[in-house]
């Protein structure tokens, strides 16, 4: 696919543009939860990121997008995190701590190493709490102080925010891990005179959080020295809320609309909408600030990264948000958008958009989906920012409900097969395509006047239907099967159809559009995979950026149940959210057998990068 990007070069991004390089590119997106090698304590560490950059090299990719890092505390939700600032400690290498004599913890570690073997199918989250306890030994046994004028410099550079975030969680630690809601009133409201006595009473404790931050921001920016030596791009995942329980909310508790929660209304995908719990920002008092705490995300985000994905990025023009007194079964239902008035959308977001922009040189890239207004395209085209183009959904929607050709992808977006909150390629190919959401049909049902469970088992093939996905019966094979089987007319079953259309055939669309020939087969195939691989890496986007789980699957990896192999499933909690962990050791990776397959892939796309 040829594509002139040079309109890039002049848009209101342009002199970042011409820091990148405004080139095709392809890359991976990763949890560093997910990674492990050798020298691995339990969990992926910073340093394991040159081992995946290595990997990069190989392939002729040249962009790593990371989920969160940031300090999740015990909750191990990347996307509600307890600091936007602050990393998280879990992913320290221990071996690898700067200003330390070691020697006298090196049994420690491999202790360490040993009750928490990686390599697991979910991540053992006691290695954080393992790992904490070795770091206050290690502190508490003093620094050698080489290093003690760099340390002092980034306590100065950071103490906008350090300073906060090192007190809430030293309070954290002396409160049980309540919330700062729980907290006595002085506390709670961070009164200063509170403050300043649990500071006098716990400096070494408040230094030891200070410390660790410190350890993890020399470990990252040692990670992106060694990715532009080796002409690879770190994007950054930057989160668009915080978790109501974290250091920022405390510290600025004006910042945020404490009486509500941020969400997503219903959609095709989840019909019942979301509800995620972080409090939405009160953006009047923000900008009364001159945006200061936007400025020091930005700030402390390009220590680490070339590129930044702004999280939710339809919600910087309304915010779909719910009021706390709604009943958690409702999900995200009854809500409605901050602003309410949708003159004022474009304009909202644009002026926190050119906050970000002027606080840092990072390019920024849109995780655009869901429900998205039309000002969100606009100012994605006018500034040439990449949006999220998930192929599964670049479809040629109310119409002939096929896939869109390569061609038809905007120029200034990510081209992906799956994302962190969607199945990867193959459990989608064998278990969605060509399915509904029952709870979402259940729901239409019933505003078309339909009884689900009467003609549940007369349209649906349930030996084959699992995941809470329907699979249509192969005979209802037009819609004016399906209204006789209703019962009903085309108006009166409107939603029923739409439904219909938009899944019986898109197993076999999705087969055509790739080009493969023949029977369209349930399984997915290594070739099909390639093929599937090769459609989106040929598309138009400036960037095309696939999960590893998707890349992997060249090889054997596409024989697994992939369905296990998911990062996150919106809007619901449990122990396989955010714990998934790769199939193969970064070492492994570096003889992966299709290796090669990638690198010609990257290459005949066009989007391969001079390695330096």
């Amino acid at each position: 696919m040829q594509a002139d990007y040079a309109s890039f070069l002049s848009s209101q991004c342009g002199k970042i543009w011409k820091k990148v390089g405004a080139r095709r590119r392809a890359g991976v997106t990763t949890p560093l939860f997910s990674l492990y090698s050798s020298k691995s304590v339990g969990i992926g560490e910073a340093p394991d990121l040159k081992l995946l950059i290595d990997w990069c090299k190989k392939t002729g990719l040249s962009i790593i997008q990371l989920l969160p890092l940031n300090d999740v505390g015990f909750d191990f939700r990347p996307y509600d995190a307890q600091s936007s600032m602050a990393l998280d400690p879990m992913y320290l290498s221990l071996e690898e701590l700067e200003d330390c004599n070691l020697r006298d913890f090196s049994k420690d570690i491999q202790e360490l190493r040993k009750k928490f073997p990686t390599g697991k199918a979910r991540v053992n989250y006691g290695i954080k709490k393992a790992k904490l306890e070795l770091l206050e030994k290690i502190f508490a046994s003093g620094t050698s102080s080489k290093r003690g004028k760099q340390f002092l410099n980034f306590l100065r550079e950071n103490q906008s925010w350090l300073e906060d975030y090192a007190i809430f969680k030293t309070l954290k630690d002396e409160f049980q891990m309540s919330s700062w809601m729980d907290w006595p009133e002085g506390l709670r409201a961070k009164q200063p005179h509170a403050v300043a006595e649990v500071v006098w009473k716990n400096k070494d404790r408040i230094l030891f959080y200070k410390w660790l931050q410190w350890q993890l921001f020399e470990q990252f920016k040692d990670v992106k020295k060694y990715a532009t030596r080796c002409g690879v791009l770190l994007m950054g995942d930057m989160p668009f809320l915080v978790a109501r329980d974290s250091a920022d909310v405390w510290a600025h508790q004006e910042y945020f609309k404490l009486d509500l929660s941020s969400g997503a209304p219903s959609d095709l995908y989840f019909a019942q909408g979301q509800r995620w719990g972080m409090p939405p920002y009160n953006w009047g008092r923000i900008a009364a600030d001159d945006f200061q705490y936007v400025r020091r995300k930005m700030k402390c985000a390009e220590n680490l990264f070339d590129l930044y994905r702004i999280d939710h990025f339809v919600g910087m023009f309304r915010l779909w948000t719910i009021p706390l007194s709604e009943p958690m079964e409702h999900a995200g239902l009854y809500g409605s958008f901050d602003p309410r008035d949708e003159q004022l959308w474009k304009d909202h977001g644009q002026k926190i958009l050119e906050v970000m922009l002027e606080s840092a040189k990072m390019l920024p890239c849109a995780e655009d989906l869901g429900v998205v207004p039309k000002c969100s395209y606009e100012i994605l085209e006018e500034y040439k920012i990449p949006g999220s183009d998930v192929q599964r959904w670049v479809r040629n929607w109310g119409k002939d409900f096929r896939f869109k050709a390569g061609d038809r992808y905007r120029e200034n977006s990510m081209a992906m097969l799956s994302t962190h909150d969607t199945s990867a390629f193959c459990a989608w190919w064998e278990n969605e395509a060509g399915t509904v959401d029952e709870w979402f049909f259940c729901k239409k049902c019933g505003e078309s006047g339909i009884s689900f469970d009467h003609f549940k088992e007369k349209l649906f093939d349930l030996h084959h239907s699992k995941h809470g996905r329907l699979r249509w019966r192969h005979e209802i094979e037009s819609v004016g099967m399906l209204l006789a089987i209703l019962g009903k007319s085309r108006d009166e079953a409107w939603h029923i159809v739409d439904a219909y259309q938009s899944s019986y055939e898109e197993r076999k669309f999705y087969w055509q559009h790739v080009g493969m020939t023949g029977p369209v087969e349930p399984r997915a195939s290594r070739e099909f995979v390639r093929k599937a691989l090769e459609s989106v890496n040929h598309t138009r986007s400036i960037f095309s950026l696939q999960i590893l789980q998707d890349w992997l699957s060249l090889g054997e990896f596409a024989e697994r149940d992939s369905w296990e192999y998911r990062i996150n499933v919106p809007g619901s909690m449990g122990e396989k959210n955010w714990s998934v962990v790769a199939p193969f050791s970064l070492e492994a990776m570096q003889e992966f057998p299709a290796n090669k397959v990638i690198h010609t892939i990257v290459v005949d796309s066009g989007r391969q990068v001079p390695v330096k």
